[in-house]
């Protein structure tokens, strides 16, 4: 099933206003994969559903760690982050780390490396 994109993407920018620190502190965050960012239309962005709510925030991370040392890149991760899961309560794993679904999103997320 092919993956969806997020709906409402965030600027370096419009995070570093919302979470009231500079825009280095933003990229800092991106650079310790604490959030996700992808360039759409030559800009670098961040999927509002990742930081939409705290639980999101708080398991975002480490999911992006274990993605990532699957062998996933930002683009990948985003991807399986986005595909469609009838499974999941959220519908993807993306909306799922949202909810209380957050700790099976970081179990699958594991078994992707083996």
């Amino acid at each position: 099933m092919p993956a969806t994109e997020p709906t409402t993407w965030y600027t370096l920018p419009d995070l570093a206003e919302r979470f009231e620190v500079p825009v280095t502190r933003v990229r800092q965050m991106i650079r310790e994969r604490q959030l996700l960012a992808v360039r759409r239309e030559g800009v670098l962005r961040v999927p509002g559903e990742l930081v939409g709510t705290p639980t999101a925030l708080k398991h975002l991370p480490g999911v992006l760690t274990l993605l990532h040392d699957a062998g996933y890149n930002d683009e990948e991760a985003l991807r399986w982050l986005y595909t469609p899961d009838d499974t999941l309560p959220g519908g993807t794993p993306a909306a799922t780390l949202g909810g209380p679904g957050a700790t099976e999103v970081k179990r699958r997320a594991q078994a992707v490396g083996f």
